[in-house]
């Protein structure tokens, strides 16, 4: 198999129908497109539980370790609590540059009020650079949980920010040398930037008190990807205009010149949504200054399709990420 997300069809007959042995304090269990897993606790919360492996990229990983399992927790509308890192690391790997992965993901927990819980980390022969595996806890009232199989036919889609930003960022600062060749250090340097964007727990928040019925964050797959599992796991058609789609400059520059589609890069940072009254959840994020846009409706049946002006066609499911093509 090729490197990135296993093909849907491997996820459906190899992984999920393995799974076999269910709980009735399970509440939200293995599904596509889901991040996350629910336990009950007490009378009125629940434990939201994440977990992803940080492997496309070893420069800012201790950050992006901990800001994209928070924010798989925030798409299911749950407060984080804390973490449990486990850190795979290289022969060649120093103590100073694993201080410095600690003191990313430090960081990055303090500004969000996560505590670092515990983990493990060890060396070993079978990486050849730093692999990052992350545990999220996060706690959520009932009745408040939001899954990505909650959009319905009629319903409207968002998306907040742009797409792109976390690829972006990475193969800036991967591949800074060659994009300066073409382009001035300004764009680079903002490129390089996106990172900036990368949590989505403002948007969640604001969402989940505005009514949202569905809530995705976009990363390996792009939201090309993340469009085909919000669908797939509500089981439900999509029309998207993909004029709408909200992209920075510097990621077409970027993506032009490794000739990526920017719309199935990795994308942490921005939400996709659904929600009834998608205009007012775009004012109410727009209001605390997120940028959010509705890009479709939910739609009847399974036809998932992309509207360019007069043209029509139809989403596929998640190949591997562009960004494997890069770095």
């Amino acid at each position: 198999m090729k490197v990135g997300k296993v093909p849907e069809a491997v996820l459906k007959r190899s992984v999920l129908k393995q799974i076999r042995t269910n709980r009735p304090e399970v509440l939200l269990g293995a599904s596509v497109g889901e991040d996350c897993a629910a336990v009950a606790l007490e009378e009125d919360e629940m434990f939201v539980l994440s977990t992803d492996p940080i492997t496309g990229t070893a420069k800012d990983i201790g950050h992006l370790a901990i800001q994209i399992t928070l924010n798989d927790l925030a798409s299911a509308g749950a407060e984080p609590i804390g973490v449990m890192l486990t850190f795979l690391l290289p022969e060649k790997i120093s103590e100073a540059k694993l201080r410095a992965m600690m003191e990313q993901a430090e960081a990055a927990a303090h500004a969000a009020n996560v505590q670092i819980m515990g983990g493990h980390t060890e060396v070993t022969r079978v990486v050849n650079q730093p692999v990052i595996s992350v545990v999220g806890v996060g706690k959520a009232k009932k009745g408040r949980l939001i899954s990505t199989a909650g959009a319905r036919p009629g319903m409207d889609v968002i998306v907040t920010k742009w797409v792109g930003l976390e690829g972006t960022s990475i193969i800036a600062k991967e591949r800074e040398e060659e994009l300066l060749t073409r382009y001035p250090q300004t764009l680079v340097d903002a490129a390089k930037g996106f990172d900036a964007y990368l949590s989505v727990l403002p948007e969640a928040r604001i969402a989940v008190e505005s009514g949202v019925s569905a809530m995705h964050d976009v990363t390996e797959g792009g939201i090309f990807g993340a469009l085909w599992e919000m669908a797939e796991s509500a089981g439900v058609g999509l029309e998207v205009d993909l004029k709408k789609i909200p992209i920075r400059q510097e990621t077409v520059e970027v993506c032009e010149f490794f000739d990526v589609n920017p719309y199935e890069l990795i994308s942490s940072g921005s939400m996709l949504m659904a929600a009834a009254d998608g205009n007012g959840l775009v004012r109410a994020l727009q209001a605390a200054d997120i940028p959010a846009v509705c890009i479709g409706k939910v739609t009847e049946g399974n036809d998932r399709v992309l509207l360019s002006g007069e043209e029509r066609r139809f989403l596929e499911p998640p190949k591997a990420d562009e960004l494997y093509k890069v770095v």
